[in-house]
């Protein structure tokens, strides 16, 4: 039988696709209400079905029509199957295993393999990968038989067990579906196309049937588009076809040329290139452009040409602009201004096409400070919608026993109510958090929570506080007890969602209508549903894991937004834009890894073991990516926009960027791509805020009354260096807030060193035993306790204090020799002082260590586990510690210390390093060379006067206290510096 001439057809890369498609079917049907109807119309995906839709729509808006029958390609299903009441194989068809429900029989196989994933999370993340390998190796129809042909010796022993372990699995897979009663995703699509093909081909359709925006990389699919080429009404078109490019070039392209697939579906079905016609009114006014991009992408081996030979028209860079952003986020702000921009213009329309999500996501919201709500048509990720977000801190809530990060995350979640309005709920947390979670972290589990809440001041009000605990506890107890006990996956999942329904429940709402509601909420009902469907004979999973393995089993699913698109703005994936044209096209990301992408490693065979089994190269995708570049810079009015840096590294531009520049270049169009409208200035002077005269730093001048008359000789020094603190701390009564969950920190560390110590020395203020230092470890051992059993303390702390004690002893024992005698350790002082023109002010004081020496004077000691002050902070006031502590003691004001003088003053420095200890004296033996030395009763003179100065200015109400009126001595931290505001003076003080 003679077959049938194909009607092969393109609509050029400078021409909308779905709308010159939608107005040449219109103009074939005619007057005919009727004639679209009886039209079929196969695309490539169900995204592109719906953009077919609203084009036909946008053509007739004043009045109804009756679309063609619309099926994508890509994915059909039973009831997407054309004519499937005439095609009595659909019946024998079965249907699709469910992915989720494969891949965690495909993980169950990974956990019996030697040397792979042992976690179920893991296994799950990898059984994705071995799932694509499966549809992979089914798409291209070839035989797993074949993986026996790789010749295993000829690789590394990890290759050799991985083909081993294919092998086995690959020959039982089909006893695994036929137990399903179920077949794999791709080889039900083959089936379902080469069925529908073997039907048109015997009995053609008498109406006509229009394949159009596939290239056919499937083979199936190429099949398919072959017998609609050949049908009596039947019509393949084609996305873009290059009819620039010499033949000499077109015969030798490789898989990384946009034309790649194109040319081998015509290969396939026997179509000479020139033997593709126009589409009816799809040929553009203008190919310059295509020209341009055709002679950019030539292959590399005719790349010579570009030498000498090149004519380029000075239109094809008319309207495409190229705008290199400093960073990501400048990337995003322009890509959104000249979006904004676009919206001036009545009835102009912007799309942004860009493979990068985080880009799509961060151009949304700059679009939202010009009140612009715009959806990412190729959908979000599910994992990162609030459901989604929500189960995951529910399971990490259960899992890690309440600890207190994933305790505050779960309970601050919008959806967190616990039978509560949302507010008053939270509220409870936030006290929850200020009473007990802020520091170290109490016991595990909801009782540790209630412990430490029990043990609260009734100020606290800490009864519905205990309560709302309690009820925590009592509804996470089923998901809790199932997690500790390793239970069935199916059974977990279900106790996971009831807790998650009754803390997502409010006052007035009930917890499912909130969680599963919209887009999202119905997209997590499905997964959910899936889930429990699928993990039937799944192995138990360990409650730690379990959060990973949800959110493993989520893979990269999206939900896309079915309704409240911008009627003219658009971001685009790279699918819908191959078929979608707006008035400007913005192209975003063109850097090399995002936009070509980088080659997928394949964890399951090397490149030699792809290609010897027949399986396309990584480089296939870098194609089909450069083909959508070439469809979207086609258009009108084009601007491609790449960031220099990408977290700090600078990025390479797309390598068709730089092709783009050599072409322009050789055809001596003015060398690179550039903006040709100002917008960087634009961005600047969108952000640049108005100038104004800075507001001066604070200095309040609270009330005589209010002001502290009582205040430490640690205090002194901050009312020394930085008087706003103690403003803020005793008089505005503010504390700062630990860290949540804090590890113990360098003061916890100095804290535990000089209550060991202390016990130590009151322990032996006699006489030192003779196993001194193994006594020191045993008093370390019990002033750390619980503390050692966390890796850090063990690791860095314990060593650390092993070498300190080793030094104090010896030091100990070199002292006593020479007569001095421990009086007090952690011992407390004060000293009253009558202020000029009247009042009292009250020092305190708490010594680490005075020793009686020899002479009868005495020694004040301070330990320092952290930076010592220079001298000449002691000597001008700036570290006032050790001189007031003189004076105390010589006033008498330390109990069971006499009333004399201090002939040392010293710092015993404990870094538990190298040098582990090292005493330092304030006497004169560490100054300058030139300086002259210290007197330890001049300091106290000088100390205890400045004192009485310091405090009778401040009884002034005019005196302020200022924020770090001196730089140079101010604290090295504050906890009220963000509150004065220190890094805005500093700015302007430099500024200045």
């Amino acid at each position: 039988m003679k077959r049938r001439p194909m009607r092969i057809f393109t609509i050029p890369p400078g021409m909308p696709f779905l709308p010159a498609l939608a107005r040449r079917l219109q103009e074939l049907a005619g007057d005919d209400p009727l004639a679209l109807s009886r039209m079929t119309v196969l695309l490539p995906t169900r995204r592109a079905v719906r953009s077919l839709r609203e084009a036909f729509l946008a053509l007739s808006p004043d009045r109804p029509l009756i679309l063609p029958r619309l099926s994508p390609l890509g994915d059909v299903d039973d009831d997407e199957l054309l004519f499937a009441d005439e095609m009595p194989e659909s019946a024998d068809l079965p249907p699709a295993i469910p992915d989720l429900r494969r891949r965690f029989i495909l993980a169950r196989a990974i956990l019996r393999m030697p040397g792979h994933a042992s976690r179920p999370d893991l296994a799950v993340a990898l059984a994705g990968e071995l799932a694509r390998f499966l549809d992979q190796v089914q798409t291209e129809r070839l035989d797993f038989s074949n993986l026996k042909k790789l010749a295993p010796d000829e690789y590394a022993r990890h290759w050799q067990q991985t083909l081993d372990f294919l092998s086995i699995l690959t020959s039982a897979w089909p006893r695994v579906l036929k137990q399903e009663g179920a077949i794999d995703p791709a080889e039900r699509r083959n089936r379902a196309l080469a069925m529908l093909a073997r039907q048109w081909t015997r009995r053609p359709p008498r109406e006509p049937v229009i394949a159009a925006g596939s290239t056919g990389t499937i083979p199936a699919t190429a099949e398919l588009l072959a017998a609609v080429a050949r049908l009596p009404q039947g019509a393949v078109v084609l996305p873009g076809l290059d009819r620039e490019l010499d033949d000499s070039s077109w015969a030798q392209l490789d898989e990384t040329h946009p034309q790649f697939g194109i040319a081998q579906l015509l290969n396939r079905l026997g179509v000479a290139r020139d033997d593709v016609a126009d589409w009816p009114g799809g040929a553009p006014s203008e190919t310059a452009r295509a020209r341009l991009l055709s002679e950019a992408m030539r292959p590399a081996a005719t790349t010579d040409a570009w030498h000498g030979a090149v004519a380029i028209d000075a239109a094809a860079s008319r309207g495409l602009q190229r705008v290199d952003c400093t960073s990501p986020q400048a990337e995003a702000s322009t890509i959104a201004l000249l979006m904004r921009q676009a919206l001036e213009t009545p009835g102009r329309t912007a799309a942004l096409v860009t493979p990068d999500r985080t880009l799509a996501r961060r151009v949304a919201v700059e679009l939202a400070r010009f009140g612009i709500v715009i959806d990412d048509s190729a959908g979000s990720r599910l994992s990162e919608t609030p459901p989604l977000v929500f189960l995951r801190l529910v399971a990490e809530l259960n899992a890690s026993a309440a600890a207190p990060v994933a305790f505050l995350a779960c309970l601050k979640h919008p959806l967190a109510a616990g039978g509560r309005a949302p507010g008053a709920f939270r509220a409870l947390v936030r006290r929850i958090e200020t009473a007990v979670l802020r520091g170290p972290r109490p016991a595990p589990g909801f009782e540790g929570l209630d412990t430490a809440l029990a043990a609260l001041p009734a100020e606290h009000h800490r009864g519905e506080l205990r309560d709302l605990v309690a009820e925590l506890a009592t509804h996470a107890a089923p998901f809790a007890r199932l997690l500790a006990s390793n239970g069935p996956p199916g059974a977990v999942l279900r106790a996971h969602v009831d807790f998650a329904e009754w803390l997502a429940q409010s006052n007035d709402s009930p917890g499912a209508s909130r969680l599963w509601a919209h887009d999202a909420g119905e997209a997590a009902a499905e997964f959910v549903a899936e889930f429990a469907a699928a993990t039937g004979d799944f192995p138990s999973v360990p409650g730690a894991v379990y959060p990973a393995f949800f959110l493993a089993a989520l893979g990269g699913r999206v939900v896309r937004p079915r309704f409240g698109r911008h009627p003219r703005l658009a971001i685009l994936g790279l699918l819908e834009a191959r078929l979608i044209k707006a008035d400007l096209m913005i192209l975003g990301g063109l850097n090399e890894g995002t936009w070509p992408p980088e080659p997928v490693l394949d964890p399951w065979l090397s490149r030699p073991m792809r290609k010897a089994f027949g399986l396309p190269g990584p480089e296939r995708r870098i194609g089909l990516t450069a083909h959508d570049f070439v469809q979207a810079a086609c258009g009108a009015e084009v601007v491609i926009t790449r960031a220099r840096r990408v977290e700090g590294a600078p990025t390479v531009p797309a390598r068709w960027l730089q092709r783009l520049d050599a072409v322009l270049d050789a055809g001596r169009q003015g060398g690179a791509l550039r903006a040709t409208q100002p917008v960087a200035q634009w961005l600047a002077a969108l952000d640049r805020a108005p100038r104004q005269a800075p507001t001066p730093p604070p200095a309040p001048r609270p009330p005589v009354a209010c002001r502290p008359t009582r205040l430490s000789v640690t205090q002194i020094e901050t009312l020394r260096r930085d008087p706003y603190a103690i403003y803020a701390r005793h008089i505005l009564r503010l504390e700062a807030l630990d860290p949540i969950d804090a590890d113990p920190g360098a003061a916890e560390r100095g804290i535990a060193i000089h209550e060991a110590l202390a016990a130590f020395v009151r322990a032996y203020r006699d006489e030192l035993p003779d196993n001194a230092e193994a006594e020191l470890l045993r008093i370390g051992e019990q002033v750390f306790g619980a503390t050692l059993a966390r890796p850090t303390v063990w690791a860095f702390w314990w060593p650390r204090y092993a070498r300190i004690a080793r030094w104090f002893v010896a030091m100990e024992r070199t002292r006593r020799a020479a007569g001095a005698k421990p009086l007090v350790c952690e011992g407390e002082g004060t000293l009253a002082l009558s202020l000029p023109g009247g009042g009292k002010f009250t020092l305190t004081a708490r010594a680490d260590r005075i020793d009686e020496l020899a002479d009868g004077t005495l020694a004040i000691i301070d330990y320092k586990t952290g930076v010592l002050p220079k001298p000449s902070e002691v000597a001008l006031g700036f570290a006032p510690q050790l001189p007031l502590e003189a004076a105390i003691a010589r006033k008498g004001g330390f109990r069971d210390v006499p009333a004399v003088r201090a002939s040392q003053l010293r710092y015993w420095r404990l870094s538990g390093g190298r040098d582990a200890g090292e005493e330092v004296a304030v006497d004169g033996k560490r100054l300058a060379k030139d300086a002259p030395p210290l007197d330890p009763v001049v300091l106290a003179d000088d100390a205890e006067a400045g004192l009485a100065r310091l405090a009778a200015r401040y009884r002034d109400p005019a005196t302020p206290y200022p924020a770090r009126p001196l730089f140079e001595y101010a604290p090295r931290y504050s906890d009220y510096g963000h509150l004065a505001r220190l890094k805005e003076w500093a700015t302007l003080e430099d500024e200045a």
